[in-house]
């Protein structure tokens, strides 16, 4: 199995490895296989479009959380396209419902609102209704749809049942980087709050946020709840994960510009946790770095910070086991997830390249930046 070069990636560059991203298509493929589920790609967690006539082998179709990612999974994907947005603007509502399957509501006012455009487009469009259970086991609220007053959802207090004719199913996402048995204590709460709902319906969709290709995932749980839902009730079952499809399959390449020292050792780098991996900082959490450990473990300690101006733009602390120097190459893990879609120019910081590999091509440069993308999104 060869390895990546990445000291032929100009830096700073994101790089997705084929043949990672295959070992997790084929994971999924299996879970379809078992239970007869269907499998989207969330586009929210990974939009790498050069890639996509690669994931369609595998998966159904893409969902969306806005117009322009249902037209780029419309567009570059194909197969089933869905949508859920916690509301719909009226001037891009009749484009919604030209390229999409699936279209599913966040309230029943937004059914009613919209009701009649879907019925009038001539064409059968499967609407659903995205429930809140009020359960779910996330610690950080700000990616926990089920915390107190969420605006995402219809909770059982507030389900409207004389207003289910036209609905084709029901939606929920309650989960963000957990294991199966998160879910299937989920399903146990949806299946006794909205059961005789549930009943009604065609597919049950469980949203996103399910680990399916970590290591340690439990995917003989997934298969027993997908199932439960399946054999009570005869309907289709929809996952949409969008991590799980790239989970540990891109790395991003960047450069050591300077150190310097206040109190301990300090690096700055071409790259920024704030611009190129702002999770980093939202979540937070601490990427790993091939060959680094953690402060401390190795012999040189450095705190590792973007070329913003950005007090709190660190990505954190790590050892070396030599002393880092300009023009180091650094190579950060688990990088082709949150990543691309959500990064920015802040400062005018460049974005990254884009690049891919796999065995027969080498490294592909897909995408580099220059000040004209930078200046197009301002006026």
């Amino acid at each position: 199995m060869k390895d990546i070069d990445f000291g032929k990636l100009p830096s700073p560059c994101y790089i997705v490895d084929e043949r990672l991203l295959v070992k997790n298509l084929e994971t999924l493929k299996s879970v379809k296989e078992r239970t007869g589920c269907k499998i989207l790609l969330a586009q929210k967690g990974f939009s790498m479009f050069s890639l996509y006539p690669l994931i369609r082998k595998y998966l159904d179709g893409t969902t969306a959380s806005s117009l322009f990612e249902a037209r780029l999974g419309h567009e570059e994907m194909g197969g089933e396209t869905h949508i859920f947005a916690p509301a719909y603007r009226d001037d891009e509502f009749e484009e919604i419902i030209k390229i999409c399957d699936h279209v599913v509501f966040n309230s029943f006012s937004q059914w009613k609102k919209f009701k009649g455009k879907v019925n009038s487009q001539g064409r059968k469009i499967e609407c659903g209704i995205r429930i809140n259970p009020e359960y779910s086991e996330i610690k950080t609220d700000i990616y926990n749809p089920c915390f107190k007053n969420s605006r995402l959802g219809v909770t059982l207090e507030n389900f409207e049942p004389d207003m289910l004719e036209g609905i084709d199913g029901l939606h929920f996402h309650t989960m963000c980087e957990q294991n199966s048995d998160v879910l299937e204590r989920t399903i146990k709460v949806v299946d006794e709050k909205f059961g005789k709902y549930i009943s009604q319906m065609k597919w049950l969709n469980f949203g996103g946020g399910h680990h399916i290709t970590r290591a340690d995932y439990d995917i003989e749980t997934l298969v027993r709840s997908i199932m439960f839902i399946r054999e009570k009730y005869g309907i289709d079952v929809y996952l949409e994960p969008g991590e799980a499809i790239a989970l540990n399959t891109g790395y991003l390449v960047c450069t050591v510009l300077d150190t310097l020292k206040n109190g301990m050792d300090i690096a700055i780098l071409d790259t920024s946790a704030a611009c190129h991996m702002p999770d980093v900082l939202e979540m937070p959490y601490r990427p790993e770095i091939i060959g680094a450990g953690k402060p401390g473990e190795h012999a040189y300690t450095y705190r590792l910070g973007g070329p913003t101006c950005l007090a709190g733009d660190v990505i954190g602390d790590y050892s070396f086991k030599e002393p880092l120097r300009p023009g180091d190459k650094l190579v950060f893990c688990d990088m082709a997830h949150y990543t691309m879609v959500k990064n920015n120019t802040f400062n005018g910081i460049n974005l990254p390249s884009i690049a891919s590999f796999n065995e027969l091509d080498g490294i592909k440069i897909i995408k580099q930046f220059q000040y004209e993308d930078f200046k197009s999104r301002l006026s």
